[in-house]
């Protein structure tokens, strides 16, 4: 892979931003980029897990910020996703990560005002979770 010549500061700095926009309703597959990023710099595990959980939950954030901009009256896309957050809470947000639904999930907790810390750390848990198996399945 010679001709793949990434240093580690470049590859961190490319995981965080497609980490970031891959979390907002822009598309994009930040887990090809943090696996990208470890087979070319494995001992740069912990730094790719942070910075990686870091981006995704600043752009589920940034989803959460838009709801929370809509005002109060107008329908949400999803009612379904309305229903779960409402009944569910903060902690639904572990399921942030999770493609379509992730997105209108963190849109819907800023909608209902959700209160913004609670819910930041429940979607880092869940990214966290899921960039750290994906980390584990590359070491197979």
């Amino acid at each position: 892979m010679d001709w793949l010549n990434i240093s580690a500061e470049a590859g961190l700095w490319g995981l965080f931003a497609s980490s970031f926009l891959a979390a907002t309703l822009l598309p994009g597959g930040s887990e090809l980029v943090l696996a990208g990023m470890l087979r070319l710099h494995p001992e740069q595990l912990w730094p790719a897990l942070l910075l990686a959980t870091l981006g995704n939950t600043l752009g589920g954030m940034t989803s959460y910020a838009c709801g929370r901009w809509l005002p109060k009256w107008q329908k949400i896309e999803s009612l379904t996703q309305q229903e779960r957050v409402s009944t569910w809470g903060a902690p639904i947000l572990l399921l942030a990560w999770t493609p379509i639904i992730g997105d209108a999930l963190c849109v819907a907790a800023g909608w209902l005002r959700l209160r913004a810390g609670p819910c930041a750390v429940f979607m880092a848990i869940g990214k966290f979770a899921r960039y750290w198996l994906i980390a584990i399945a590359m070491q197979w």
